[in-house]
């Protein structure tokens, strides 16, 4: 599907995005994780396009988005999400997080409760019983093990892209975060999502999530890992425009 490539800029910071889809229907904000871009949403942006208009970011110092003189902490990184989507025509666009890309999200709904009425939360991060870098990347491992070389060659490619002094930047703010502590001031109708395999998220991490959303459900994916939605569009795709579309 075709898209456009545009840059969002505030303060000295910018954030290359991409738009797609149609010109009308729901609109979908994709927010990736730590080390990634808006290419590892590609093929889910295709399928959600069909349905409404996608945006799909790359956050700065990642993807093809410049890296910024400081690392912003998650919540300011969720006001500086929340500065885009208030620039975009659309209203009550659908947050879709990732990984690290679910702590931005949940941060800018929080302090912006108008900014959206619906969230998805694929593999949130971080979870509390193994916060630490070392504990982190240990699971990552572990979950990379079993998955396809699609996974591995963009995964390659998208830390290559941010490089590891920036990376590590970042890290220190994600592990920082304790998003349990957010999560109960969250307004949103939520879904959140799981990989049957993820090493990163265990299912008792991501149940715990879940119970603390005023409105949530939880939904795990079967055969799939932390890196859901990269393997094939599908169950992730079906799933987020089914919790857009339901009354």
């Amino acid at each position: 599907m075709e898209e456009a490539i545009s840059e969002f800029r505030l303060e000295g910071r910018t954030m290359v995005y991409t738009r797609s889809g149609t010109a009308t229907g729901t609109t979908f904000v994709l927010v990736h994780g730590i080390g990634m871009g808006h290419r590892v949403f590609r093929e889910v942006a295709d399928e959600l396009g069909r349905v409404g208009t996608v945006y799909a970011v790359d956050l700065p110092g990642f993807g093809d988005s410049p890296e910024p003189g400081s690392a912003l902490d998650m919540p300011a990184s969720g006001d500086f999400l929340a500065a885009f989507v208030a620039s975009l025509p659309e209203r009550d666009p659908v947050l879709v997080g990732h990984s690290m890309g679910t702590q931005v999200v949940t941060e800018a709904l929080v302090r912006h409760p108008d900014l959206g009425t619906r969230a998805v939360l694929i593999a949130p991060t971080v979870n509390d019983a193994e916060r630490t870098a070392a504990w982190q990347a240990w699971r990552m491992v572990q979950d990379l093990a079993g998955e396809s070389p699609k996974v591995l060659v963009l995964g390659m490619i998208q830390y290559a892209k941010a490089g590891p002094r920036w990376f590590i930047r970042k890290l220190r703010q994600m592990l920082d975060h304790r998003i349990e502590d957010v999560l109960p001031r969250l307004r949103a109708d939520t879904l959140v999502l799981r990989g049957e395999t993820d090493r990163v998220c265990p299912r008792d991490w991501v149940a715990r999530v879940t119970s603390l959303i005023p409105v949530a459900r939880m939904e795990e994916i079967a055969g799939r890992g932390h890196e859901a939605m990269i393997r094939s569009p599908q169950p992730v795709a079906s799933l987020v425009i089914a919790h857009a579309f339901r009354s």
